[in-house]
């Protein structure tokens, strides 16, 4: 063979080899399929992390500190203002999630944080420019801020939020976090788009939940409307179910019937009794008076 030819088919077996390295279409290489399980296991890792006091600044470019939004519930996610897929998706999402939730459990009862971890670009204005193009603002207590690159990156490493850059701009796990009012977290959201019950119920459990549900007041309409505000498919929204006060009530008639007719039956018994000790004085009496005659 010549040697021309012999250079030809070198390279086209070197070809078809590269080919079949490839991996097939929609399949997903080892690398991503290891980063995806390490940025899940990283996120699961910071329930129960307390996030740190840290400062950042708000749409007018006031500085802010987290902890001026704790004392209730606190709905925490990051984006990058370049985004031109997910961040979109996810935000435009989370306006009909957040919009959902605030019918259901009051227009006070959370606050929302959206953080932008492009330090370089997400300024204050590019921040607020984001959140007004997407009717984000127009939520009541859902703030965007821009930080530094030291504020952003331990808030990030404490909420187990992973991303590094790429040729598109940023990759990054999408990741909605739930705090308590004392600033723990308690629980992660994943997706662009989710089943408003994977974020609104446990949100609720932390609006509502007590741990002494019957210290006051306050405690049982919390637990009440903890256990009767439920989700309805066919709405798509949350109501007050009123079906647990019917079956509270029919159980209430029952209870009441079985103890009257309880109560009925034990005073019968008991003016059987008065009766039954009367009589033998009463018997007794007559042959009293017979002995008295004779």
């Amino acid at each position: 063979m010549r040697p021309a030819f012999r250079r030809i088919f070198g390279v086209l077996g070197l070809c078809g080899l590269w080919v079949y390295a490839l991996p097939s279409a929609g399949a997903e290489s080892p690398t991503a399929a290891f980063q995806e399980a390490s940025a899940l296991a990283t996120s699961q890792s910071a329930i129960g992390k307390r996030i740190p006091d840290l400062s950042f600044r708000d749409g007018r470019g006031g500085t802010v500190r987290l902890s001026d939004y704790l004392g209730k519930p606190l709905v925490l996610n990051f984006i990058y203002t370049g985004c031109v897929q997910s961040c979109n998706v996810n935000t435009a999402w989370l306006v009909e999630v957040f919009d959902t939730a605030k019918e259901a459990l009051g227009n006070d009862s959370f606050t929302a944080l959206t953080i932008g971890f492009d330090t370089v670009h997400d300024s204050p204005g590019r921040m607020q420019d984001f959140a007004s193009q997407r009717r984000a603002d127009e939520i009541p207590g859902w703030h965007f801020l821009s930080g530094d690159a030291d504020s952003v990156g331990q808030l990030t490493q404490v909420a187990g939020f992973t991303y590094f850059k790429s040729a598109k701009g940023f990759d990054h796990l999408d990741q909605v976090t739930l705090i308590d009012g004392n600033g723990v977290i308690q629980a992660q959201v994943y997706g662009e788009l989710f089943a408003k019950p994977t974020l609104i119920d446990p949100l609720k459990a932390l609006v509502f939940g007590t741990t002494t549900p019957y210290r006051s007041l306050d405690d049982l309409i919390k637990k009440v409307r903890l256990f009767c505000i439920l989700y309805d498919p066919a709405t798509e929204r949350y109501k007050f179910n009123y079906a647990l006060f019917i079956q509270l009530g029919v159980g209430a008639l029952f209870i009441g019937a079985v103890l009257v007719f309880l109560g009925r039956d034990q005073l019968q018994q008991y003016r059987r009794r008065r009766l039954a000790k009367r009589l033998p004085a009463a018997s007794e009496q007559p042959q009293a008076r017979h002995n008295d005659a004779v």
